[in-house]
């Protein structure tokens, strides 16, 4: 990476060539891919449980051993869910975005997005 002392600005036109360009296009797709089903995962089972909380309260009260109950083992698995989704999405960043975005970062330090110069030719 180009210490930032060194950097030359990009223009908007580098922005703009980079977002149509067909990595990014990629880079789009594959976190989408990803976060789309995760989120959905995320809040069904996130209502599942609050709807649970609310109209089955026998059934979320009852004991599973000691006074630990299912609506206590169930909020715990909400934390639990959480930081296993936080590292699939870890592992699925390094393996399938990260890759692209180091690239496409290290082209536009580069400014290889710039579009190209006319030459003007004198006769």
């Amino acid at each position: 990476m180009t210490p930032p002392t060194e950097r030359k600005l990009l223009t908007p036109q580098e922005y703009r060539q980079a977002q149509d360009s067909p990595e990014f296009t990629e880079l789009r797709r594959r976190f989408r891919r990803f976060a789309l089903p995760m989120t959905v995962a995320f809040l069904a089972w996130y209502l599942l449980y609050v709807l649970l909380s609310t109209y089955a309260h026998d059934f979320m009260s009852t004991q599973v051993f000691g006074n630990v109950n299912i609506g206590l083992l169930l909020g715990l698995g909400q934390f639990v869910s959480t930081f296993l989704i936080t590292q699939l999405y870890v592992r699925h960043a390094g393996r399938s975005t990260d890759p692209i975005a180091d690239e496409m970062r290290q082209r536009l330090e580069a400014h290889e997005f710039a579009a190209p110069r006319e030459e003007t030719t004198r006769g």
